[in-house]
């Protein structure tokens, strides 16, 4: 079997440690995102994309098709311009719609076909604990929300040919750009460490344990499912990525 997995979004962040535990796992890994990913490796492929962009999206996964056998895929890649309701516009909603759900949409239906041949099959995308609610989230939330019910609906439609289909939706994780809003040592960032009930911001890593463990090959029991990974967040309604 073909260890090809496809990481959207992998430049940095929860998707660079994504991409990183594959590598060390032994797949090969195909990043698509604008930026070249920061990790260098023998079996990482970047494919540079702009995800937002219909065409290159339906254009890159078709050539993807063509070279490789892809049986895992991570749609990791999101977007979000924050605002309350008055500052949000259509405009803002189509943008994030489009990176977050339409182009995880066109990516599962290019590789859907390749698994169903081959009786297996691993999709993860990515939402957010914020799908909840959180202020300022009107555009982002909508669009996590979305993935969760297009993966409740597509995991039915493929279960039967041993693909699965879960959802993560990571609390508050430390990145470089949580680190410019939340600078370290700061009252903003310790405000959100108190909201968590596990008292402390996730990593990228805590997230990327989770998604190989749903890639596994020997899960194939889990689907249709929403994980939170979020350090209580879910439970306690603060918090939030």
């Amino acid at each position: 079997m073909e260890e090809v997995a496809v990481v959207t979004g992998a430049s940095a962040g929860i998707g660079e440690a994504i991409a990183q535990r594959l590598l060390d796992s032994g797949h090969t890994v195909i990043a698509l995102q604008r930026k070249p990913p920061r990790i260098s490796h023998a079996r990482l492929i970047y494919m540079g994309v702009d995800l937002a962009d219909t065409q290159q999206t339906s254009e890159v996964s078709a050539e993807i098709v063509k070279q490789y056998g892809v049986r895992y895929l991570v749609n990791n890649a999101g977007a979000n311009r924050p605002g309350l309701l008055e500052q949000a516009t259509p405009e803002d909603l189509d943008y994030v719609m489009a990176v977050t759900v339409r182009a995880a949409m066109i990516l599962i239906k290019a590789f859907v076909p390749g698994m169903r041949e081959a009786k297996f099959g691993r999709i993860v995308s990515m939402a957010s604990r914020a799908m909840m609610g959180k202020t300022q989230r009107v555009t982002y939330s909508a669009a996590k929300a979305a993935l969760v019910g297009m993966t409740r609906s597509t995991c039915l439609e493929v279960a039967g040919d041993g693909i699965t289909m879960n959802v993560i939706a990571p609390g508050p994780v430390g990145s470089a750009l949580f680190d410019v809003g939340h600078p370290i040592g700061s009252d903003k960032r310790q405000h959100v460490i108190d909201s968590i009930p596990v008292k402390r911001v996730g990593t990228p890593d805590d997230v990327a344990r989770m998604v190989t463990f749903l890639l596994a090959i020997e899960n194939g029991y889990i689907t249709g499912q929403t994980i939170f990974v979020c350090g209580g967040t879910s439970i306690s309604g603060t918090g939030g990525q």
